[in-house]
């Protein structure tokens, strides 16, 4: 199993329910896939460093996750798809990576 973090911005008019049932339909095609959900995050609305698609702003996620497979193509194809997703980024962890997410994690914990 492949280890995965996708982060990806949604556009910042959407409703709350709107958001919550986008992340709902992109974890579900993870886990549908055979996708182990590791972490979800919500980073909530941040201000973009350029414009993308004439707003400065949008709802950023983050999905960390172990997968193998063709779940990564399909889940990038539904990004592509889907009108309110403005930008995403997947990238596969090493092991020095999954080390600092790790601590990223116990570090969010600590704070909330």
């Amino acid at each position: 199993m492949n280890h995965y973090e996708t982060v990806f911005i949604l556009n910042p008019v959407l409703s709350d329910e709107q958001i919550k049932e986008t992340v709902k339909k992109f974890e579900d095609l993870l886990v549908t896939r055979g996708a182990k959900m590791i972490s979800k995050e919500d980073w909530g609305l941040k201000k973009l460093a350029y414009p993308i698609q004439n707003k400065k702003s949008g709802f950023y996620h983050l999905f960390e996750y172990t997968v193998e497979g063709d779940a990564i193509n399909r889940l990038e194809l539904t990004f592509r798809r889907d009108e309110r997703v403005m930008r995403y980024l997947t990238v596969k962890l090493d092991k020095y990576a999954i080390e600092w997410a790790e601590k990223r994690r116990k570090r969010n914990k600590q704070n909330a």
